[in-house]
């Protein structure tokens, strides 16, 4: 396991530390690059993880380490951040690394964020279970009713859900339905869309869920919903372009991308046969 610090704003908090060796952030990236290829030259299976200053702090004050040593450095690694976001190295360049361990850790906070709000909401209403556990399998099922309607083809789910406490939650997930009955998909990534949809269901604002289609022909479809306790409401037509044409932050107009159909989000198609009504809505 190498810890990585991800910017330059995280390794300018590392610097306060007189036994950390390196006061140019270039230069530490040039080191930890040379390392991992080293490592890897090795026969060495690497995972980089994310070195947090501030956690790192946390962890020297509880657990009364002195903090301005490489033991302790090491030590932190081997026992936090293993159970952080990870990425496996594969000989990417230190750029990508980089990008890739951000997103992860991105989706690491998202999930914990969703977790903890479903977990907040105590046992389920209707059964002996945790609520989250039923608002996961409600998300999970509709997810597969949403994949058996949108039929074969690449589909990019999004869904974004306000919170009222910091940024927004944001999932997305690719999913491709090749036609022959195979599904593939990053089970990271649909494990932390549907966390985010169940907790859909607590939140007081409406989330959203956007779900962009690349059919056998290279076409582009976009279908949208708001996601509310009682399951998606299909956007229209109109509704799925303004969300889609306009940029989340600043609220402004963004052009519509070219050979790409805005549609109405499509009806959520009853439960299967066999589908546990508790656990499908």
């Amino acid at each position: 396991m190498v810890a990585l610090l991800l910017d330059d704003h995280d390794f300018l908090a590392m610097t306060d530390y007189r036994s950390f060796p390196f006061r140019d952030y270039g230069r530490y990236l040039y080191h930890l690059d040379g390392l991992l290829r080293s490592l890897h030259a090795q026969g060495t299976t690497i995972a980089v993880t994310l070195f947090d200053p501030d956690r790192y702090a946390h962890y020297c004050a509880d657990t009364r380490r002195p903090p301005d040593t490489l033991a302790t450095r090491v030590r932190y690694t081997a026992e936090v951040t293993t159970a952080g976001p990870a990425i496996l190295y594969t000989r990417q360049p230190l750029a990508l690394l980089r990008t890739q361990l951000a997103r992860e850790a991105d989706r690491h906070a998202t999930r914990d964020r969703a977790t903890d709000l479903l977990a907040a909401a105590g046992q389920c209403p209707d059964c002996p279970e945790p609520f989250a556990h039923c608002a996961f399998d409600r998300a999970a099922h509709t997810l597969l009713r949403l994949l058996e309607a949108a039929g074969p083809g690449a589909h990019h789910f999004v869904c974004s859900l306000p919170t009222g406490d910091g940024p927004p939650l944001l999932a997305a997930a690719l999913i491709t339905d090749s036609g022959d009955g195979e599904i593939h998909l990053d089970d990271a990534e649909a494990m932390v869309l549907c966390t985010v949809m169940a907790a859909a269901e607590l939140t007081p604002r409406p989330g959203g869920l956007v779900l962009r289609t690349t059919d056998d022909t290279g076409t582009d479809t976009v279908h949208g919903w708001s996601l509310h306790p009682e399951g998606p409401h299909p956007l229209t037509e109109a509704e799925v372009f303004d969300a889609y044409c306009t940029d989340p932050e600043t609220g402004e107009a963004l052009p519509p991308e070219p050979d790409v159909h805005y549609r109405a989000g499509f009806p959520l198609p009853p439960p299967l046969p066999g589908d546990d009504p508790h656990a499908a809505r």
